[in-house]
């Protein structure tokens, strides 16, 4: 799983967003996903914030998972003094990824007689 970034910047305030994705993509190529998506949703995104639209675009498009506060299942806040590390409430929310029943993929893969005789050898 590799894991990449958006930044935003409004206002003096800054915010990100974390994606994941099983491929690896250079620099250079997450920027030319990133420069569609943004091109896709500039005029018309509903979201909060413009990285937030990026983010589900690349979803979409590119089977991005964009990691936000619907995956969170507990967050703990972690401190230098003994006893004062504690839960922090999570509140609940409704995943917005498909529970796992709904969410079933395949893929089928073909392999050339000439390719398994190649890997045999």
């Amino acid at each position: 799983m590799y894991f990449y970034e958006l930044h935003e910047s409004d206002d003096d305030l800054f915010s990100d967003v974390l994606l994941a994705h099983d491929a690896e993509y250079d620099e250079q190529e997450f920027l030319e996903l990133v420069l569609e998506a943004r091109q896709a949703v500039l005029d018309r995104f509903t979201e909060d914030s413009l990285i937030e639209a990026v983010a589900n675009q690349l979803a979409r498009t590119h089977g991005f998972v964009y990691i936000d506060d619907a995956q969170l299942r507990a967050a703990v806040n972690v401190s230098a003094h003994e006893g004062e590390t504690v839960i922090t409430p999570v509140e609940e929310r409704r995943p917005s990824v498909p529970a796992e029943e709904e969410d079933f993929r395949t893929l089928l893969v073909d392999v050339e007689p000439e390719e398994q005789r190649w890997r045999d050898n």
